[in-house]
């Protein structure tokens, strides 16, 4: 049997920028915006906030969520977009047709009113590239990898069990597809891995999740 690749661990930073979308200052907009941007700024503003420091409203996970709250003050409407987990969805694209689907509801239950935020308080959509980077630790055993795991930074957490969930085609992290190639009986951990309920949970806490779980491969090669 051919030995397993060691995990490598990776980090990433993110680059922000503007989508070069015009600003935001009503639902109507915010609508159409949503209708034509890239899936990169969707993704930026439900999945790549946990990296960003400053987020840090755990009831309010994603950014159109939190402006619905703060900017327009429609506590309805943040409430709605606050529980999507965009985990759920297989594609951006599905996404991105309930969200639209939501800002059509709210328009018809407010016509003929358009919640609108005041000077100062427009949104403004935001994409970001992905810088990654061998950080040179390994983990050639499945028994290594809570230890490995316990040492990553935050960055790369996210990297590895949120991130990978776009690269990989059934939505794994990455930590479950290198024990599925290990080819060693691991599948109660990758099954557990799956189970955790990260999406109201900062980095550190799903970074303790992870590790309770991989914890549980023991004495196992």
């Amino acid at each position: 049997m051919a030995k397993t690749t060691p995990f490598r661990v990776m980090d990433c930073a993110l680059l922000t920028r503007m989508s070069g979308l015009p600003p935001v200052v009503n639902l109507r907009e915010l609508r159409d915006r949503v209708s034509v941007c890239a899936e990169d700024v969707i993704y930026h503003h439900f999945c790549e906030t946990w990296l960003r420091p400053t987020f840090d409203n755990p009831d309010y996970r994603n950014d159109l969520a939190l402006w619905a709250k703060n900017g327009l003050l429609d506590r309805v409407l943040a409430e709605r977009l606050a529980i999507i987990d965009p985990y759920d969805y297989d594609s951006i694209q599905l996404l991105r047709t309930h969200l639209i689907d939501i800002f059509e509801d709210r328009l018809g239950e407010l016509q003929p009113w358009v919640p609108m935020v005041r000077a100062g308080n427009e949104f403004y959509f935001m994409q970001a590239t992905t810088v990654v980077f061998d950080t040179g630790e390994q983990a050639s055993r499945a028994k290594d990898l809570a230890a490995v795991v316990e040492r990553m930074t935050i960055g790369s957490v996210y990297f590895h069990f949120l991130d990978a969930r776009r690269r990989s085609s059934d939505h794994l992290d990455d930590f479950s597809t290198w024990l599925r190639a290990s080819n060693s009986g691991h599948q109660d951990t990758i099954t557990a891995l799956r189970g955790i309920d990260f999406y109201f949970s900062d980095l550190d806490e799903i970074r303790r999740e992870i590790v309770g779980v991989l914890k549980g491969i023991g004495g196992r090669k």
